[in-house]
């Protein structure tokens, strides 16, 4: 839907966006209007500010999510494509620290769902950031529940995870030491051995 929306292969982009778009794109202005855009004649496989591999979050609400993303981790609202409702979000993206997110709201008969409908995630979104501590707090200031608390882990990071209001699970971490593999493997062993690992072991 995502391709659809903006146009490629024909010769203008349609978008609803929410706020100005990233700065390697068109600038639009903020007031959430339908905007034709002329698009390069020269197109990039991989659009500018993305990577090659770029989560695609499924929510129950995803008005909603975007906005707990803007006050939990700081981000910045990119582009926002309703549902034919006018309230419910066909797609939007988010840009954290350099990395894009994109969202949708979960539709019936879609191949992806909820954590919300399947009552759990099989991901975890990492997060690298200068103070895993800081933003740790802010997320449970925001409404995110605890999981492990920050920490120093023996591969070389202060890490920590929280669950957001939508059921997807987000580690946060900061790297503090690059470890030789021999040591890692050595730590590894003794942190296993340890029961307060990861926060202990939660009833």
């Amino acid at each position: 839907m995502a391709d659809a929306a903006r146009g490629r292969g024909g010769a203008f982009c349609i978008l609803y966006v929410g706020r100005e778009a990233a700065a390697a794109r068109p600038r639009l202005s903020g007031t959430g209007t339908i905007r034709e855009i002329p698009m390069s004649t020269k197109v990039k496989a991989i659009p500018d500010g993305y990577h090659s591999v770029t989560p695609h979050l499924v929510v129950k609400d995803g008005r909603a999510a975007l906005e707990f993303y803007k006050k939990a981790f700081g981000a910045e609202e990119i582009m926002v494509i309703p549902g034919p409702d006018g309230n419910s979000l066909m797609h939007g993206e988010v840009k954290i620290g350099d990395s894009m997110v994109m969202l949708a709201g979960e539709w019936p008969g879609a191949a992806t769902q909820s954590p919300a409908t399947l009552n759990g995630t099989t991901t975890a979104i990492m997060i690298y950031t200068q103070n895993t501590d800081a933003l740790f707090d802010r997320a449970v200031k925001a409404g995110a529940t605890a999981v492990m608390p920050p920490m120093d882990m023996f591969w070389g990071d202060r890490y920590s995870q929280v669950k957001d209001p939508f059921g997807h699970v987000w580690s946060i971490g900061t790297h503090i030491e690059d470890v030789a593999p021999e040591e890692c493997a050595k730590r590894m062993k003794a942190a296993f051995a340890d029961p307060n690992m990861c926060g202990g072991n939660k009833q």
